[in-house]
């Protein structure tokens, strides 16, 4: 391809025949528009022009024998019935290097209205996943940073993982700490229905400086319309499959899939989708199940989207619909727990509740045995916490669960390690807390 022809692919030619419809019936956030069924499919954007000259900017979610149904990217309370719609052609979106250290919204565009210089090639917003025979086995471990991910729970390249949480228990700074620790090529952070405030307070105080330099941002606050959620978070992800095509190593930090599964939701509904299960209709577990498998291992060639896909949980119920296909779908789940939160450990991995499925074969034999060893002092120990902490447990009744009493306080000091070292280092502290519990017991 000539420099000429790069060029001429990344220019939006304006067409010469515009095709108008009106408005006929306004509910809430949705319009029913006659006259553009002929040239309206699902996904299609349309633009109303008001009265004092704005443009309101919306996309088909149903189609009608006479009328199409749009949801709107901005506010519906200066429109009216009769007022004319336009179908606009689909702006296309090109990824770039530029692209990092940016925030960016729904549209590719820095949060101050700037357009970041374009890349060479555009990308579609819902793309296919690689077909699953072509995907490669996951990759070698990532390092996180964080003790207790990169021992007990690994993350392997092209692996997907959930973040159960609920809310304040430190979600937020966890996924800070592995944008900023990760030895990924490029990360790729989707904050969806975050407050405003949350998300300057991530970017500039959890993320900092050095997080932002190999990081884009894409957000869509709280206030905004659903399908302005929908269409960042699915932006995202074809950010990260476009550098993942280019033979990166991409790392995808998702927050959240249940602020997108709810922003789904809406808009199916308003699309006249019956409701199923707690509300939410089936095309939304068909679109998270979707999304995540976007993500993952790539084909021979090219890089791999290593992804933490957040879920909030409320009241630590993981039996709520969204938790509960999430974690069906994901190679792992890493459990967020108030009461650890709630004594000041953090971050607050439960590590009982918490499973990578990248185990046993991420780690060595040694390692394996590490872990399990890891893994029986804390299961001892907190399951006869409450006795231990009365004064009921007499020491010498159990030796295991002596020892386990004696490792437990030096192993959630290891829980609690979010200082960068590599994998081994890791595991080498793992390793010096269990055999200083195993000389202390002999």
């Amino acid at each position: 391809m000539t420099d000429l022809e790069s060029d001429l692919g990344q220019v939006d030619f304006t067409p010469v025949i515009r095709y108008f419809g009106e408005i006929v019936r306004i509910s809430g956030q949705t319009l029913h528009i006659a006259g553009l069924n002929h040239r309206l499919g699902q996904g299609a954007l349309i633009e109303v022009q008001q009265d004092d000259g704005r443009k309101v900017k919306g996309e088909v979610i149903g189609l009608e024998p006479k009328t199409a149904l749009a949801t709107l990217h901005g506010t519906a309370s200066d429109l009216k019935i009769g007022q004319r719609v336009e179908h606009i052609t689909e702006p296309k979106i090109y990824p770039s290097i530029d692209w990092i250290g940016r925030i960016l919204n729904h549209e590719g565009l820095d949060i101050d209205g700037i357009e970041p210089r374009r890349g060479q090639r555009s990308v579609a917003l819902e793309a296919l996943p690689p077909p699953a025979i072509r995907r490669k086995a996951l990759g070698v471990r990532l390092n996180t940073g964080v003790a207790a991910i990169d021992t007990f729970l690994p993350l392997c390249q092209g692996q997907r993982v959930g973040l159960f949480a609920g809310s304040g228990v430190g979600k937020s700074t966890l996924l800070g700490t592995i944008a900023r620790s990760s030895n990924a090529d490029i990360t790729i952070i989707a904050l969806i229905g975050e407050r405003g405030r949350e998300v300057r307070h991530f970017v500039d105080k959890i993320l900092g400086p050095q997080g932002m330099k190999k990081s884009i941002v894409f957000a869509a606050t709280s206030d905004m319309p659903s399908a302005i959620k929908l269409r960042t978070a699915q932006l995202a992800m074809a950010t990260a499959e476009y550098f993942r095509d280019e033979g990166k190593q991409v790392l995808c930090l998702f927050d959240s899939l249940t602020r997108y599964a709810e922003s789904h939701r809406d808009v199916a509904l308003s699309a006249g989708e019956v409701p199923a299960l707690k509300a939410f209709p089936p095309s939304t577990f068909r679109s998270l199940a979707a999304l995540c498998e976007r993500s993952g291992p790539g084909v021979d060639g090219s890089g791999d989207i290593t992804a933490v896909f957040s879920v909030l949980v409320a009241g630590s119920d993981m039996e709520e619909p969204v938790a509960d296909i999430v974690r069906g779908i994901l190679d792992g789940h890493i459990i967020l727990a108030r009461e650890i939160a709630e004594r000041g450990r953090f971050p607050a991995i439960d590590i009982r509740r918490s499973v990578s499925r990248s185990l046993p074969s991420a780690a060595t034999a040694e390692e394996n045995s590490a872990l399990q060893m890891g893994r029986e002092h804390i299961m001892r120990y907190e399951e006869a916490e409450a006795i231990i902490q009365a004064g009921l447990y007499v020491q010498g009744s159990d030796p295991k669960l002596d020892r386990a009493i004696e490792v437990y306080p030096a192993l959630e000091s290891f829980i609690g390690n979010t200082e960068a070292q590599s994998i081994e280092d890791s595991f080498k502290a793992l390793h010096a807390v269990l055999v200083k519990e195993e000389e202390a017991s002999t």
